[in-house]
Parts: structure tokens; C-alpha cells; sequence
């Protein structure tokens, strides 16, 4: 998303994954005058913003540009376009997308200032401006885009100096998220099917030691109540498993676990390609 300052402050930018237009809304009260491309076109553009055509229209508005885009590759392509815009006004990038330590310090040399900030929290938690912003790189940079920080999320955390510190704390994130909701998801199926009632196993559950936020959160908003609609996909869950696997790979790390979480997330989205990522549940069970 763009988007260019009002008054006392500077643009931001923005083109986005699911809590995007969330993300780019927040922006847009807390004061700052967005300029927004979405791929998909203008229908997601908060009130408030302005759309803009193209990333390098963006480059040309916003000082800062804030990306939530579905995977690095398609992140180099934009800060690419950013980057070579004529007449670009855009200094600094704020990605608050899950790109992997390896992408995030490709994206860092593309000549711009970086800040790898990824988030975590879903649709609900940008919406609700509790979603957690964990960011990393150089001590000028992250002070330039505090303001945009701010105007995110209430919850923010500086983890380190460089891009792709903040990338492997998410990663290590979503890869728990990843293990216990699959865990979770076996266990409860296992007690559905010695006769326990799900929403009495979730309630024990979340007062002993098998409690986690598979049990705490997803299971009582999603699971249970049939909704499945947290707004997060199985493709981008398994996405980001790879992506784990990847890196811990890279630096020579265990992987014993992260195999098997990885072996059932890369099952599910093949059965159901871009289905919610609750939906495990129902797909661990055999429903």
C-alpha cells in the first residue's frame, strides 16, 4: 500500500496478502494519507485511500511503502518496480510480509532502506490493531518508519538489527502455529472418537498442559463453531512450513519434527488447495 503523508507525516505504501486492506485502514486513521494497489484491482481500497495503478505509481506518491504480498518472490518484483520507478519519491520499505530470512536479505540490497517486519495475529488481530509486528534491521531505518510502525498495530517489538531476524522469529512462529493446530486437531479427533464431547476436551485442554493457541483460540472461534473462516490459507500455512524447513536446513538445525508437521500441512493442501487452515481439523479426522 501507499501512502502519502497528510500534513505532518510522510507517505506509506501498500499492496497486500489477507490483512492488508486491514493493515492499510489502520494507516489510514491513525493519519496518514494512503495511496493503494492491490493486484486484484481497487475493490479492497479502504475508505480513505486513494488507489493508485501500479507500484511504480506508488513509488511516485509514497515516502515509505508497506508491502503484505504472498511470498518473496513476488515481493522482489515489486520492490523491483519500486525501486526503478521514475521520479520515485519512496525511500523506505516496510515488508510485513513472511518472505524468509534468505529473501529478506535479498530484498535489503535492492536499493532501498529495509525494514523486515512481519506480522502475526490474522485478519482479526490487524482489524482489532492487536497484531503482533516484529521487526528488524538498521538503527536509522527503524527509526524513519516508527511512525508507520505505530500506525500498524499497537503491538510492536524490535527483535534485531538486520533484515531476516525478524523473518526467522516468524518463521519459528508459524511453524508452531503449524505443529500444534495439526497436534491439536489429532488429539481432539482421537478423543471425538473414544466418545468425548470436542468442546469438553477443548475446555480441559486450555486448563492443563496441553493448552496452546490451537486450542485457545482456533479451536474455540473456528473449529467448534464450524466457521472456518480465519481469513489465513492452508497454501500459505504449508508456505511458510517450507519455508522453515528451508532455512533450518541452511543452518544446519534439527528437522525431525518440522518433516512430519511439513509432511501433513503439504497433504491437507493438496487434498483442499486453498482452503482455511483450520479446516486441518475436519481433514486430520476424515469428516
Amino acid at each position: 500500500m501507499g501512502a502519502r503523508a497528510s500534513g505532518r507525516r510522510r507517505s506509506d505504501s501498500w499492496a497486500w496478502a489477507p490483512w492488508g486492506g486491514a493493515l492499510a485502514a489502520n494507516l489510514v486513521r491513525a493519519g496518514f494519507e494512503v495511496v493503494a494497489y492491490d493486484a486484484a484491482g481497487p475493490a479492497r481500497t479502504p475508505l480513505g485511500a486513494r488507489w493508485a495503478p501500479s507500484p511504480a505509481e506508488v513509488a511516485q506518491a509514497a515516502g515509505t511503502v508497506v508491502l503484505s504480498l504472498p511470498d518473496g518472490g513476488v515481493c522482489q518484483e515489486v520492490v523491483r518496480d519500486l525501486a526503478d520507478a521514475r521520479d520515485r519519491q519512496v525511500t523506505h520499505v516496510v515488508d510485513t510480509s513472511t518472505v524468509g530470512l534468505t529473501a529478506a536479505r535479498v530484498l535489503s540490497a535492492m536499493g532501498l532502506a529495509y525494514v523486515d517486519a512481519p506480522v502475526s495475529g490474522g485478519v482479526a488481530g490487524a482489524r482489532r490493531r492487536t497484531l503482533m509486528v516484529m521487526y528488524a534491521g538498521a538503527d536509522a531505518d527503524c527509526a524513519h518508519v516508527k511512525p508507520v510502525l505505530a500506525g500498524l498495530s499497537d503491538r510492536r517489538r524490535r527483535v534485531g538489527d538486520r533484515p531476516g531476524q525478524a523473518q526467522a522469529l516468524k518463521l519459528a512462529n508459524n511453524f508452531l502455529t503449524a505443529t500444534a493446530l495439526a497436534a491439536t486437531s489429532e488429539a481432539v479427533a482421537f478423543g471425538r472418537a473414544a466418545g468425548l464431547d470436542p468442546a469438553v476436551m477443548v475446555e480441559v485442554l486450555n486448563a492443563s498442559s496441553g493448552r496452546s493457541g490451537a486450542s485457545t483460540d482456533k479451536f474455540p472461534g473456528e473449529v467448534l463453531t464450524g466457521r472456518y473462516a480465519s481469513g489465513f490459507s492452508n497454501t500459505l500455512m504449508a508456505k511458510d512450513v517450507r519455508l522453515y524447513l528451508a532455512e533450518v536446513e541452511r543452518l544446519s538445525g534439527s528437522r525431525a519434527v518440522g518433516a512430519v508437521t511439513d509432511s501433513v500441512w503439504e497433504a491437507f493442501t493438496a487434498a483442499e488447495p486453498g482452503a482455511d487452515f483450520t479446516r486441518i481439523y475436519p481433514f486430520v479426522a476424515g469428516d
